[in-house]
Order: C-alpha cells, then structure tokens, then sequence
C-alpha cells in the first residue's frame, strides 16, 4: 500500500473513531433534572438516630439533600433550587402560585429536562394535584417526600429522592402527568393519599391502584391516567395573584353548622361539604348549605369516606340546589379544583364538567 494510501486510511479511521467517540458521548448524555426543595420531613432532622416521631421539620437544604445522595450523579445532572422550608401543613396558596409559576418557567427552558420537587407529606397530595392543573408542560415533574427524617436509622428519604430523580429523568414519565414516587412505587397526582400517619409506605392510591413501580434503576407503568392533567387543562395561573377562598365543612354525626356559618360569613366563594356517606348533607347543614348558595357561594357534595363516586343527584338533589358533586375527588383535592375552576366560572354546570373532566 503506498504512503498516500495509507495515509488516507488513517485519517477514514480517525474520522470514524471521533463519530463513534461523539454518538457514544450523546449516548451517555445524562438528561438534566432540576430539584426544588420545599423543606418537609425529607429535610428533617431528629433528636437520635431513632427518633421517627417528633423531629424538626425542614431543616436541611437543597444542597445537603443532594449531597446525601451522590448516587444521582449517575442518573441525572442534578441542579437544586431552595423554594421553601417550610413544613407542609404551612402550605398556602400563595407557595402554590409561586411553585406553579417557578415550575413552569424551568420547564419552558431547554436545559432542563425534568423537575422533582421535595415536599412535605401532609399536604404533598394537595401540592401534585394543584400542579397536575395548572402546569404546562409533558415534561415529567414528580413529587417526592419522606415518612422518617433523614437522622432515623431507616430514613426513607434517601432512596425515595433517588428514584423521583430516576424518574422525572425518564421518557417513561414524559406526558404522565404530575407523578408521585415514594416507597419503590409510581402514583398519580388525582388519586393518590396519604392513608397512615406514620408508616413508609403510607402514599397509596386505593381502589384505582398505582400506576407503577420503580425497580432495578428503570420505572415500570402499568397504568396511565385517565383524566386530562397539564397541557390538556384550561387552567392558567400565569397571571393570577391569589386564589379564590374555599373551605371544607366536615360531616359527621350530631353536627351543628356554626363551622359552615362562620366561613361563609368569613368571605368563602366557595364550601367542600365533606359528608358522611355518598356526600349525604345533614338537616341541621342542609339549611346553611341551600342559604349560602342563595347568596352565590358554590357548594361541592364531596364525601369523608375516601374512597368511590359521590353520585350527582343521588343523596341530595342537586339539579334542583344547584349543587356539584366531587366525582371521586376527595374533599380536600375538590377544593384545589373548585379554587381553579372558579378563576374561570360561576356556572355550576360547567364546574360538574370540569369535576367529570378532571
């Protein structure tokens, strides 16, 4: 072979070497995940190393979250913004907004691929549906908590952050929804709960069932949303201040309504009457109820029970007290949706719509 010859073969195969070098390094590129802490549980610390119950709250920041899990280097590039510490029942409407509205514009911005949002857990259900209505983007956002802080000897913490990193990292979660990891399992933001105080595995979707799990380093869905969420809502809180205010009024034997009074009387455009049974509405309420919706305010027939259909026009008329009925959305996940719906209308028929839609 001559010189010439030989020399261009070189050259053909450095050429090939640097392509395979480039398609291997866009391979190995790691998708770019942003992490907004809120404080929580997962940010808390306690007294000893076996301290579950009656620790600090929202005490470590971002920084430490990632930090404590170097693990997260191999499945994403992780970025962490403090947006709150706060512990999640001081969750307001306002830290909505600012939340929404912060998660959207990182979402519109081409270097980031994902969000994970670190919560507290008592209100970590409220917080993923309010976003699954109001954020604008297929783009996977995943909330994420503990049950134990990170100090505990079984802190859940950890590996909980690692497989919502994994996630909102995956193409699997593109499109899903507003998604929840905790415990090795993959839930939707409408339906999922907090059922036990204290447990680890205490998020549960009952009845409609999880849409996966997370295992081996990969998401598996078996599932997938049914209801519109995100890009397919009306919702737009770009320019919203504040939400209108919605209460819930809770049922139960012997009531009285001195509770729902005083809220109407307290400026609430709107009352979640969470009622025993199918939404049932007790005498001594139904009055107050029938008098506040006279007045404008709206009334949703939501039910304490947790779980089912509360049926339109089944325990209560309805149609003829202009009343909604949640669906199965339960009563504190109804109010987020009925604050929504009333930046949009007072028209109780296309509020019942926005409940079957939803």
């Amino acid at each position: 072979m001559s010189y010439n010859n030989s020399a261009r073969w070189c050259k053909a195969l450095l050429a090939c070497a640097m392509l395979l070098s480039t398609y291997a390094g866009a391979a190995e590129k790691l998708a770019r995940v942003t992490i907004l802490a809120t404080g929580g549980t997962i940010a808390g610390s306690g007294a000893t190393s076996t301290t579950t119950v009656g620790y600090t709250a929202a005490t470590v920041g971002v920084e430490r979250l990632i930090a404590a899990v170097p693990e997260l280097a191999k499945v994403a590039d992780v970025k962490g913004e403090q947006v709150f510490q706060i512990a999640s029942e001081n969750m307001s409407n306002d830290h909505w907004l600012k939340l929404a509205k912060r998660v959207n514009t990182l979402l519109a911005q081409q270097d980031v691929d994902g969000i994970v949002i670190t919560h507290g857990t008592d209100t970590l259900e409220e917080t993923a549906y309010f976003l699954d209505l109001t954020v604008k983007s297929k783009k996977p956002v995943v909330l994420v908590g503990a049950m134990r802080p990170g100090t505990a000897l079984s802190a859940d913490g950890p590996i909980n952050l690692y497989n919502a990193v994994l996630l909102a990292a995956s193409q699997e979660a593109v499109g899903k929804g507003v998604l929840v990891a905790m415990n090795d399992q993959i839930h939707a933001a409408r339906d999922v709960t907090k059922t036990n105080t204290s447990t680890p595995d205490s998020f549960k979707t009952p009845e409609l069932g999880m849409l996966g799990y997370i295992q081996g380093n990969k998401p598996y869905f078996y599932h997938l949303p049914a209801r519109k969420n995100t890009v397919d809502t009306e919702f737009d809180i770009s320019k919203l201040e504040a939400l209108p205010q919605v209460d819930i009024v809770y049922g139960y034997a012997n009531v009285n309504p001195v509770a729902l009074n005083a809220l109407v009387g307290a400026g609430a455009k709107g009352i979640i009457h969470a009622g025993v049974g199918d939404g049932s509405l007790a005498s001594s309420v139904k009055t107050g109820l029938v008098a506040a919706r006279k007045q404008g305010v709206l009334i949703v027939r939501s039910s304490r029970v947790g779980q089912g259909i509360v049926a339109r026009n089944g325990e209560a008329n309805d149609d003829e007290l202009d009343f909604v009925a949640s669906d199965t959305l339960n009563p504190q996940k109804a109010r987020i949706l009925l604050m929504l719906a009333l930046t949009k209308t007072s028209d109780t028929k296309q509020i019942q719509r926005m409940f079957y839609t939803y």
